[in-house]
C-alpha cells in the first residue's frame, strides 16, 4: 500500500506541475526573456516589470468602452452659429419727476390770500401761489381740491390733492 501511496502522489504532483507549467508554455503573452529575467533578478528588481505589465492591462481596459452605444443613424451634424453684433437702437427715456416729498397738513383761508400747509419729512412750509420750494418745486396753483406744482428741474407739472370743497 505504500508503494500506491507514493505512486499516487507523486501523479498528483506530476499533474499539478503540468498545469502551472502549460498555460504559460501555450498561452503565454510575454516573451521567454522576461521569464528567465524573473527566475534570476532578485527580489527588489521582480516588482518592476509585474507593475509595468499591470499598468499596461489598466491602461488597455481604460482605452475600451464596455458600454458604447451603436447606431444605424449617422452621427449628427451641429450647424455652426456666426456672431453678430446686434445693433440696438438706443431707447429714448423720457425723463420723469420724482414722485412728490410732500403731504397736505392744512390750508389758510385770508380774504384774498390763500395758504397752505404742507409736510416733508420734520419740515412744516407754509405756501402760497408762486413760491419756491428749496430751488425745487413752484407753487402754480392753489384750489379748492387741488394744489399745482411744477418740478423746476425738468419743468414738469405735478398736482397734490389737498382735500374737498368747502
Amino acid at each position: 500500500m505504500n508503494t500506491q501511496r507514493l505512486l499516487g502522489w507523486t501523479a498528483f504532483l506530476g499533474i499539478a506541475a503540468l498545469l502551472t507549467w502549460a498555460p504559460d508554455y501555450f498561452f503565454g503573452q510575454g516573451d521567454g526573456a522576461s521569464d528567465s529575467a524573473l527566475a534570476v533578478a532578485p527580489r527588489s528588481q521582480v516588482a518592476t516589470p509585474v507593475s509595468a505589465t499591470v499598468a499596461k492591462a489598466r491602461s488597455t481596459q481604460a482605452a475600451v468602452d464596455l458600454f458604447a452605444s451603436k447606431s444605424w443613424k449617422p452621427a449628427a451634424v451641429l450647424a455652426s452659429v456666426t456672431e453678430q453684433a446686434v445693433i440696438a437702437a438706443p431707447v429714448e427715456v423720457t425723463p420723469v419727476a420724482p414722485a412728490l416729498p410732500f403731504q397736505f397738513v392744512g390750508r389758510l383761508n385770508d380774504r384774498d390770500d390763500q395758504q397752505v400747509f404742507l409736510q416733508s419729512g420734520e419740515k412744516l412750509y407754509v405756501v402760497r401761489r408762486g413760491d419756491v420750494i428749496e430751488d425745487t418745486y413752484r407753487i402754480e396753483q392753489i384750489s379748492a381740491t387741488e394744489l399745482s406744482l411744477v418740478y423746476l428741474p425738468l419743468h414738469l407739472s405735478q398736482t397734490l390733492s389737498v382735500g374737498s370743497a368747502p
